[in-house]
């Protein structure tokens, strides 16, 4: 389940068994704990204790989890609150545990077999959303992401679960997130005047937590209507987008994103390479709307920028890279295999793609 896409079957087998025989199976909840966030570890010990014991005020442990978010409800409303949180916890511990790590922090028993590594939920940046670059998620986009996994990664789809229990285990990671967020703006705010100051606390909660509501307004729509149909000419016009307003610098002319080793490294610290377009696998999904909001807003925790000041101006070129963005990631299936580091173009006889050596 964790190596679909990855590698041959073969491989993936004997990878798989190299990773179950490390794993020790699902840790009990009682055995759980939430590990020092990097944040936290830089302060003296005596601060580290007072963040960490901050944040268990604010979020629980494992066993027990809350979150400052069910203050001011009514007893029974809670209860049923925090009964959804234990059945998200159990359902995460179960389904997610080995890969995303007890506390969200991407380091779970499996994760080091893994590329792309795992996500670490704490800096509460998630790469594939409907918000524009630097903005937090909808809680729509996670339970997208559950729904469907992340094609050619380790994520799988979860849809085999009912709806209620994919919406528990996306509420449990919004509370790793948020806690690991807090976790460091109370460590920021401990090393700057050296000590956890109770009363800042639950504004530093307030501060976290009012992004994540904002973001629910800033979903990104379309500049232009969408068109009916994407057609040689826009696939054509997409290419030479491509090629002229910066795409090519990273996923290079074929698309297949050999460039360069990597361009950097994202967020979480790992060195990163440019997509390979032409594998079938975009990773934040293959409709044309997931396409253009990767290509207008970018990608967060990565060097992929947003294109909509470059093309504001230009909308019709968004759509057009969309058609050239989906013909390319076809081409593969289709039979035609780009060699790498060719470049392609548009023979005058027939207007199909060629691949030449690049010099």
């Amino acid at each position: 389940m964790f190596f679909k896409g990855l590698v041959p079957k073969a491989a993936a087998f004997s990878l798989a068994i190299a990773v179950l025989s490390a794993m020790p199976g699902c840790k009990r909840v009682e055995d759980a704990e939430f590990v020092v966030g990097p944040k936290t570890l830089e302060l003296e010990p005596p601060l580290q204790e007072a963040v960490t014991a901050a944040v268990r005020a604010e979020f629980g442990t494992p066993a027990l989890p809350t979150t400052p978010q069910l203050e001011g409800l009514d007893l029974k409303t809670k209860e049923t609150e925090l009964r959804r949180l234990r059945h998200g916890r159990d359902l995460y511990m179960q389904q997610c545990e080995q890969c995303h790590g007890v506390s969200g922090d991407g380091n779970g028993p499996a994760a080091k077999y893994m590329y792309p590594r795992p996500r670490d939920y704490r800096a509460g940046i998630f790469k594939f959303t409907t918000t524009p670059y630097g903005a937090k998620p909808r809680r729509s986009d996670l339970l997208r992401t559950v729904d469907r996994g992340v094609s050619g990664t380790s994520m799988p789809s979860f849809r085999l679960l009912s709806k209620h229990d994919r919406e528990a285990i996306v509420d449990y990671v919004l509370l790793l997130t948020h806690r690991g967020e807090v976790e460091t703006r109370i460590a920021l705010e401990a090393e700057f005047e050296e000590e956890v100051d109770p009363e800042l606390v639950p504004d530093l909660v307030d501060e976290v937590f009012a992004r994540w509501e904002t973001a629910e307004e800033q979903e990104v729509h379309p500049l232009t209507v969408q068109p009916v149909q994407f057609t040689e000419e826009m696939v054509a016009a997409g290419k030479e987008a491509f090629l002229t307003k910066g795409c090519a610098k990273c996923h290079g002319e074929d698309g297949r994103g050999m460039t360069k080793d990597n361009i950097g490294k994202d967020a979480w610290g790992f060195a990163t390479k440019a997509a390979d377009l032409t594998s079938g696998h975009l990773h934040g999904g293959a409709e044309p709307i997931d396409i253009y909001r990767r290509i207008i807003s970018g990608i967060n925790g990565t060097p992929m920028p947003g294109f909509r000041t470059i093309l504001q101006e230009e909308p019709e070129s968004i759509w057009n890279l969309v058609a050239y963005v989906q013909h390319v990631a076809g081409q593969r299936r289709a039979g035609n295999v780009p060699v790498p580091g060719a470049f392609r173009k548009d023979t005058p006889e027939s207007g199909t793609l060629d691949v030449a050596a690049a010099n």
